[in-house]
Protein backbone atom coordinates (compact mmCIF):
# COMPACT_ATOMS: atom_id res chain seq x y z
CA UNK A 1 0.00 0.00 0.00
CA UNK A 2 1.24 3.96 -0.79
CA UNK A 3 0.30 6.34 1.61
CA UNK A 4 0.28 9.96 0.36
CA UNK A 5 -0.14 12.31 3.52
CA UNK A 6 -1.16 15.89 3.07
CA UNK A 7 -2.76 19.17 4.98
CA UNK A 8 0.09 20.32 6.88
CA UNK A 9 1.03 23.97 6.85
CA UNK A 10 1.96 26.78 9.26
CA UNK A 11 -1.14 27.87 11.65
CA UNK A 12 -0.64 30.21 15.02
CA UNK A 13 -0.63 28.56 18.55
CA UNK A 14 -4.92 27.76 19.16
CA UNK A 15 -5.32 27.27 15.61
CA UNK A 16 -6.48 24.17 13.64
CA UNK A 17 -5.31 21.85 10.88
CA UNK A 18 -6.65 18.32 9.16
CA UNK A 19 -4.30 16.29 8.16
CA UNK A 20 -5.38 13.59 5.20
CA UNK A 21 -3.71 10.32 4.56
CA UNK A 22 -4.99 8.56 1.40
CA UNK A 23 -3.54 4.90 0.74
CA UNK A 24 -3.08 3.44 -2.96
CA UNK A 25 -2.93 -0.27 -3.80
CA UNK A 26 -4.74 -1.98 -1.12
CA UNK A 27 -8.36 -0.94 0.98
CA UNK A 28 -7.81 0.85 4.11
CA UNK A 29 -10.42 -1.55 5.98
CA UNK A 30 -8.34 -3.99 6.58
CA UNK A 31 -4.98 -2.10 8.61
CA UNK A 32 -4.64 -0.15 11.37
CA UNK A 33 -4.17 3.14 10.73
CA UNK A 34 -2.42 5.91 12.74
CA UNK A 35 -0.15 9.13 13.12
CA UNK A 36 3.45 9.76 14.08
CA UNK A 37 5.29 12.74 14.06
CA UNK A 38 9.07 13.86 14.67
CA UNK A 39 10.49 17.19 16.11
CA UNK A 40 14.16 18.20 15.65
CA UNK A 41 16.18 17.06 17.32
CA UNK A 42 13.37 14.11 19.13
CA UNK A 43 12.96 10.42 18.29
CA UNK A 44 9.39 10.29 16.14
CA UNK A 45 6.74 9.71 18.24
CA UNK A 46 3.38 8.37 18.51
CA UNK A 47 0.22 10.32 17.83
CA UNK A 48 -2.93 8.71 17.47
CA UNK A 49 -4.27 5.01 15.63
CA UNK A 50 -7.71 4.11 14.94
CA UNK A 51 -7.85 0.22 14.53
CA UNK A 52 -10.40 -2.24 12.18
CA UNK A 53 -13.20 -1.85 14.49
CA UNK A 54 -12.61 1.81 14.78
CA UNK A 55 -11.29 2.13 18.54
CA UNK A 56 -9.03 5.22 18.87
CA UNK A 57 -5.62 5.48 20.61
CA UNK A 58 -4.47 8.80 21.91
CA UNK A 59 -1.13 9.74 23.08
CA UNK A 60 -1.25 11.77 26.59
CA UNK A 61 -0.36 14.80 25.02
CA UNK A 62 -3.35 15.49 21.95
CA UNK A 63 -5.94 13.85 24.19
CA UNK A 64 -8.65 16.26 23.69
CA UNK A 65 -7.68 18.30 21.59
CA UNK A 66 -6.83 15.37 18.09
CA UNK A 67 -8.83 13.43 16.72
CA UNK A 68 -8.40 10.66 14.31
CA UNK A 69 -10.95 9.31 12.07
CA UNK A 70 -10.83 7.04 8.88
CA UNK A 71 -13.18 7.18 5.94
CA UNK A 72 -13.11 2.97 4.09
CA UNK A 73 -14.54 3.86 1.66
CA UNK A 74 -12.94 7.28 0.31
CA UNK A 75 -9.38 4.90 1.34
CA UNK A 76 -8.79 7.63 3.83
CA UNK A 77 -7.56 8.62 7.63
CA UNK A 78 -7.68 11.75 9.29
CA UNK A 79 -6.48 13.95 11.36
CA UNK A 80 -8.14 16.92 13.01
CA UNK A 81 -6.13 18.42 15.13
CA UNK A 82 -7.43 21.78 17.44
CA UNK A 83 -6.13 23.83 19.84
CA UNK A 84 -2.71 23.42 18.36
CA UNK A 85 0.33 24.06 20.08
CA UNK A 86 4.31 25.45 19.41
CA UNK A 87 4.98 22.14 20.94
CA UNK A 88 3.10 20.15 17.98
CA UNK A 89 5.58 21.39 15.63
CA UNK A 90 7.12 18.54 13.48
CA UNK A 91 6.78 16.45 10.44
CA UNK A 92 3.64 14.31 10.62
CA UNK A 93 4.06 10.34 9.19
CA UNK A 94 0.85 8.43 8.24
CA UNK A 95 1.16 4.92 9.12
CA UNK A 96 -0.76 1.56 8.85
CA UNK A 97 0.44 -1.79 9.74
CA UNK A 98 -1.12 -5.38 9.27
CA UNK A 99 0.98 -6.67 11.43
CA UNK A 100 3.66 -5.46 8.69
CA UNK A 101 4.27 -1.61 8.75
CA UNK A 102 3.64 1.19 6.24
CA UNK A 103 4.83 4.33 5.87
CA UNK A 104 4.11 6.76 4.49
CA UNK A 105 5.07 10.33 3.02
CA UNK A 106 5.55 13.28 5.63
CA UNK A 107 3.57 16.59 5.85
CA UNK A 108 5.46 19.53 7.75
CA UNK A 109 3.10 20.76 10.72
CA UNK A 110 4.44 24.63 12.34
CA UNK A 111 2.77 26.26 15.17
CA UNK A 112 3.92 29.50 15.63
CA UNK A 113 3.38 31.09 19.12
Amino acid sequence: VQLQASGGGLVRAGGSLRLSCAASGRRLSSYTMGWFRQAPGKEREFVAAVATGGNTYYAESVKGRFTISRDNAKNTVRLQMNSLKPEDTAVYYCWGSTGREYWGQETQVTVSS
